[in-house]
């Protein structure tokens, strides 16, 4: 069974700085895409940031310049770098991996159980 933990979230103040790390483990062949999403309270899941096998990457336009998403292949790990914090990147922060499994060779999307940022005085 596949399972994506994360880890790194917490309380900071504007302007600082957060490592989010999120490994997979468990039956797996290799893995696509990895990237995170977060959701604020009261608003729909959103699209941060995606890194390919290769390392090709992805950032929502919020975040760009201040984030750097990054992943460790042999480790079945991705990082997310959070500089310069903002009060509105206060949210939960959940991410995915694209998994293909050593049994069935399809690629399923799985999901961390999210890590909370918080960026406050």
């Amino acid at each position: 069974q596949v399972q994506l933990v994360e880890s790194g979230g917490g309380l900071v103040q504007p302007g600082g700085s957060l490592r989010l790390s999120c490994a997979a483990s468990g039956g797996i062949f290799g893995i696509n895409r990895m990237g995170w999403y977060r959701q604020a309270q009261g608003k729909q899941r959103e699209l941060v940031a995606v890194v390919t096998h290769g390392g090709n990457t992805n950032y929502a336009d919020s975040v760009k310049g201040r984030f750097t998403i990054s992943r460790d292949n042999a480790k079945n790990t991705v990082y997310l770098q959070m500089n310069s914090l903002k009060p509105e990147d206060t949210a939960v922060y959940f991410c995915y991996a694209d998994v293909v499994h050593t049994t069935t060779l399809v690629p399923l999307r799985y999901w961390g159980r999210g890590t909370q940022v918080t960026v406050s005085t």
